[in-house]
C-alpha cells in the first residue's frame, strides 16, 4: 500500500517507542495518558505476565474488558504494537482460540514476537501490515480490538471497511480511541508530530460513527472515559518551535479532545 507522510511519521515516533521501551504506562512514568496509578487494566487482568510486557502500553483504554472475550474466539488487534493486547487476549481465547496482531512497525513487531517467545504464548500471530490494508482473511474474525490506534490512520473510512470485510457475520469491534467534540484548531490538525502524539488525527465523534455506519457495522456504542489535561500539554510541549502556540487554545482542546470506548457489530 502507498505509504503517506503521516504513516511515516507515526512509524518512526512509535520504532522509537519500541527501542527505549518507552511506554506511557511504564513505571514513574510522567505520562498522563494512563489513570492516576498508571494502570489502564484491573490487575487480575495483567497477572501472569512478564512486567516489562504489562507496563509497555501505550494505548489510551482497555478494549479487553469491553470486548468479552469467550474461549475459542479469533481476535484481531490493530495496531498491535509491543503485543500487550494480544497477550491479553490470547489468555482469554485459550488454547482453542487465536489472536492476529497487525502493525507497521517493524520495531513493535520485533518487541512483540520476542515477548511471545519470552512467555511461551503460542496461540498469536504478529503480521506486518497496514490498518487500511489488513493482511487477514475475509469473514475470519470473531472480535476486532484496537487501543488508541485507529485515530493515527489518514484513512479511517478505509479501516473501517477492512474491519468489516474480516469480521465474521455477527462479529464484534470494540476499540479504546481518541475523538473530539467539535472541530480542533487547524494548526493541531496541520502537525505531523500531533498526528503521532494521537491528537491531530483525532475526528468529531459524529464523524467517527458515519464512517462505522457507512462500513456497514451497527449497533454502534461510544462511550466517553478519561482524559487528562496533562496528556494535551506534554503533547504541546514536544512540538517545541514547529508550530505556533499563539494559534492553539489548550483550554478548546481539553473540551473537544476525549478518549471513548466503542463498540459494534458487523450484522448476521
Amino acid at each position: 500500500m502507498p505509504q503517506s507522510p503521516i504513516h511515516e511519521v507515526v512509524r518512526d515516533y512509535y520504532a522509537e517507542r519500541a527501542r527505549n521501551s518507552d511506554s506511557c504506562c511504564a513505571p514513574n512514568s510522567a505520562s498522563a495518558c494512563c489513570e492516576p496509578n498508571n494502570v489502564l487494566y484491573p490487575e487480575e487482568l495483567l497477572s501472569n505476565l512478564l512486567e516489562d510486557v504489562s507496563s509497555f502500553s501505550l494505548g489510551c483504554g482497555d478494549p479487553i474488558s469491553l470486548a468479552g472475550l469467550q474461549p475459542g474466539q479469533s481476535v484481531l488487534d490493530l495496531g498491535s504494537g509491543g503485543g500487550l493486547d494480544c497477550f491479553l487476549a490470547a489468555k482469554q481465547v485459550g488454547e482453542s482460540g487465536y489472536v492476529i496482531g497487525v502493525d507497521m512497525t517493524t520495531e513493535m513487531l520485533e518487541k512483540a514476537r520476542a515477548s511471545a517467545e519470552r512467555m511461551k504464548v503460542t496461540n498469536v500471530d504478529f503480521r506486518h501490515g497496514f490498518l487500511e490494508d489488513l493482511p487477514v482473511d475475509d469473514n475470519s474474525i470473531d472480535v476486532t480490538i484496537s487501543n488508541c490506534v485507529i485515530n493515527l490512520s489518514p484513512n479511517k473510512a478505509k479501516v473501517f471497511r477492512e474491519v468489516q470485510r474480516v469480521l465474521k457475520p455477527g462479529g464484534k469491534l470494540a476499540v479504546s480511541d481518541i475523538v473530539t467534540d467539535g472541530p480542533l484548531p487547524e494548526a493541531i490538525k496541520q502537525s505531523l508530530s500531533m498526528w503521532a502524539g494521537c491528537i491531530a488525527g483525532a475526528v468529531d465523534v459524529k464523524e467517527y460513527v458515519a464512517m462505522i455506519e457507512k462500513a456497514g457495522l451497527t449497533e454502534i456504542s461510544i462511550t466517553p472515559t478519561f482524559f487528562d489535561k496533562k496528556t494535551i500539554d506534554e503533547a504541546l510541549e514536544e512540538l517545541g518551535d514547529q508550530i505556533d502556540l499563539r494559534l492553539v487554545s489548550q483550554d478548546d482542546l481539553y473540551k473537544a479532545v476525549f478518549s471513548a470506548r466503542i463498540t459494534a457489530k458487523n450484522p448476521s
